[in-house]
């Protein structure tokens, strides 16, 4: 299932720090803590004793564990991908591995008997993308190898957005988890190599909220989101909190009788799917009645079929849900609605009536539609990003 993780600096603070902070984070619903190992500095069993502590307490609230490794941290602890016992007696969940191996070498990391799980750079472009195939092709279980792309500290040096979203894609047939970075804005956070300017993946984030960087790496398939600086706010790790929250579908969903009626699937209401709906910020129009309101925040799951025009963006079935509602006309200013408007129809055309749209072209505003919401101006990407069948959730920004 989604999720997302924090990331942590043993060289940069102690450890009574990082402990707050995971034991915060976990109070968020963070799952996942990544740090480095070969960053601490120490004898040989000073270090294995620091993580065997810092790992005791990432699992006593509830964080997996992922260490990133290289070829001289291996050798180091007498490590190699034919014998982890050194990591498993740690207690380490995951391995991040940017170190070089063949085929044979991956192989052996994934055979491990302790269950230690294989995340391999996912940013090594068409080369890299060859070995992950190969892999699969050999290996018994996909979820044992997992995919995370870098993170970059200097400003400017950041992925392209384009170029993310078609490696991601290539890569979503491959059953293996894929994962990537965001940047917190807390004050004073710290990273790896002096980063002042946070650590995402995508170059385009760096500076927008930290909940709309992953709501955007989600909807591009990622399957798990990082923190790549530190500290987090505690404001960020809410909001990340609702971005990964469950949505909770009614247990006695009116939508339900009326789609085995007509012979469609109830999938999407039972909550089947890996990926989570695409959450929307809107900005409530200040006529907004309780009913409007009611229709855009309890009703699921919002969706277009996929049959809409250029023009709008639709989801046409809180009509028979709310078949008998009122939705009083309401006029609104201007001669078009235009792109971002989230709209609803009234009782000006009854047969739509509840039915909500969102404005993807200027459309006339012909008295059929109340406007409701619009849509927070840096939504726009993640909008071009919703597909015909994907379930949308809106949330009140």
């Amino acid at each position: 299932m989604p999720g997302y993780g924090i990331s942590v600096y043993p060289d940069l603070r102690p450890l009574s720090e990082i402990k707050d902070y995971m034991a915060l984070a976990a109070k968020y619903g963070c799952t996942r803590v990544f740090s480095s190992m070969f960053s601490v500095e120490g004898s040989e069993e000073e270090v294995l004793t620091y993580f065997r502590e810092f790992i005791s307490a990432a699992h006593s609230v509830g964080l997996q564990v992922s260490l990133d490794v290289n070829g001289p941290c291996l050798e180091r602890f007498g490590a190699s991908p034919s014998d982890l016992s050194v990591f498993h007696s740690i207690g380490c969940d995951i391995l991040r591995l940017d170190t070089p191996l063949t085929t044979e070498g991956y192989l052996q990391f994934l055979s491990n008997p302790y269950g230690i799980r294989l995340e391999l750079n996912a940013s090594m472009g068409e080369r890299g993308e060859a070995l992950i195939r190969d892999l699969l092709e050999k290996v018994e279980n996909s979820q044992d190898l997992l995919l995370c792309y870098n993170f970059y500290p200097q400003r400017y040096t950041g992925m392209k957005w384009e170029k993310f979203k078609s490696a991601a894609k290539r890569l979503s047939d491959t059953g293996c988890g894929q994962a990537a970075f965001v940047s917190s804005h807390g004050k004073d956070s710290h990273g790896v190599w002096d980063a002042r300017d946070g650590l995402p993946t995508v170059e385009r984030h760096r500076d927008l909220p930290i909940d709309l960087q992953a709501r955007e790496l989600l909807a591009a398939g990622m399957e798990y989101v990082l923190i790549g600086n530190a500290y987090a706010t505690e404001e960020e790790l809410k909001a990340l909190q609702a971005v990964f929250a469950p949505v909770e579908v009614p247990k006695e969903n009116p939508l339900l009788p009326i789609l085995k009626a007509m012979g469609l699937s109830s999938s999407a209401l039972a909550g089947e799917s890996r990926t989570l709906p695409k959450k929307l910020k809107i900005h409530l129009d200040p006529g907004i009645t309780a009913m409007e309101r009611k229709v855009l925040f309890e009703y699921y799951p919002h969706m277009d079929v996929g049959d809409s025009s250029e023009w709008i963006w639709r989801s046409r079935m809180p009509r028979m849900v709310y078949a008998k509602e009122a939705f009083p006309p309401r006029k609104a200013e201007g001669e078009y609605f235009q792109p971002g408007d989230v709209v609803m129809v009234n009782d000006s055309y009854k047969h739509y009536a509840a039915e909500v749209q969102i404005v993807l072209k200027p459309i006339l505003n012909d008295g059929t539609r109340n406007l409701v919401a619009k849509l927070d101006p840096q939504e726009f990407e993640l909008l071009s990003m919703v597909a015909d069948g994907d379930t949308v959730v809106f949330l009140e920004a």
